[in-house]
């Protein structure tokens, strides 16, 4: 029992360790975000200038408390929330196209048998498994075709057929319990009804996890910007643009850095619990 409880002990010591080890940058990022621009600026242009024998400055406290670099941000110099808005813009319609087309089609793998349904899964599983670099021609020529290419339909659009989520949703889908639909089918409920009402409230962790990790890849696009809208910077999300921002220190890179990480942070701690249940579910079925 004591061998337990030591073992027990010693493993919550280190995965503390490592937890604060994990959260350190995002805590520094927040506390410079509270420096003043000039001090933030200094600490800057300091990069690269450290001797690789010793460990670099951390600075826990600064020398005044400010709120200029949010200030400049949001009130001064808005090209910084530009691109936090364009950010926040494309994410925002893809999880909506994601949310018309990902649950539908799961549930249409799962519940129904018609002819092509497992070659239909088959290519949803191929492109899961592709990486973009494969589909990225394919895409840009039928983008291209359309009309789309260089605008924000081209990030959109094809991001909103996202296989990985299809697959994730679908396999939770084929464990739901036929009585249930086949309860509400015997009082009256039509395919859309048990879709809408039983389907979808049952599915609730798997699609709030489905969420929330759709939402970290979209906040973070990067390959798809860089190909679809080549020279398109006033159409750029942050993600992309943030490297070029801190090449040439303006003291508010930190403060940046903090708006474009509050969000995804908000968004695990909202569905925590439905990321963890509905992995946990999807892996017992």
């Amino acid at each position: 029992m004591r061998t337990l409880r030591k073992k027990h002990v010693i493993s919550r010591a280190l995965l503390t360790l490592v937890a604060l080890i994990i959260l350190l940058p995002v805590v520094l990022t927040a506390l410079y975000s509270f420096f003043s621009p000039e001090e933030i600026k200094a600490f800057m242009e300091t990069r690269g200038n450290y001797d690789a024998s010793v460990w670099m400055e951390i600075k826990l406290a600064p020398r005044v408390f400010s709120l200029s670099q949010y200030y400049n941000i949001l009130i001064e110099d808005v090209s910084v929330l530009r691109l936090l808005c364009n950010s926040a813009m494309y994410t925002v319609a893809i999880l909506l196209g994601q949310a018309l087309v990902i649950p539908a089609m799961a549930y249409a793998l799962s519940r129904f048998k018609f002819r092509g349904r497992d070659a239909i899964f088959f290519i949803v599983i191929m492109l899961m498994l592709l990486p973009f670099q494969v589909t990225m021609v394919p895409n840009v020529l039928t983008l291209r075709a359309m009309g789309l290419l260089n605008t924000a339909w081209a990030v959109i659009l094809p991001t909103c057929f996202a296989p990985f989520y299809i697959f994730l949703v679908r396999q939770f889908m084929v464990g739901l319990p036929r009585e249930l639909l086949e309860a509400a089918e015997v009082d009256g409920a039509g395919t859309f009804r048990c879709f809408i009402h039983v389907a979808l409230p049952v599915c609730r962790p798997i699609l709030g996890a489905a969420v929330a990790l759709s939402f970290a890849d979209c906040w973070n696009l990067v390959e798809q910007p860089l190909t679809y809208l080549a020279g398109q910077t006033q159409l750029m999300p942050l993600s992309v643009m943030f490297n070029q921002l801190t090449e040439n220190p303006s003291g508010v890179e930190f403060a940046g850095a903090a708006l474009y990480i509050l969000p995804a942070l908000l968004i695990y701690l909202y569905f925590q619990k439905d990321i963890l249940s509905g992995i946990q579910l999807t892996e017992l079925k």
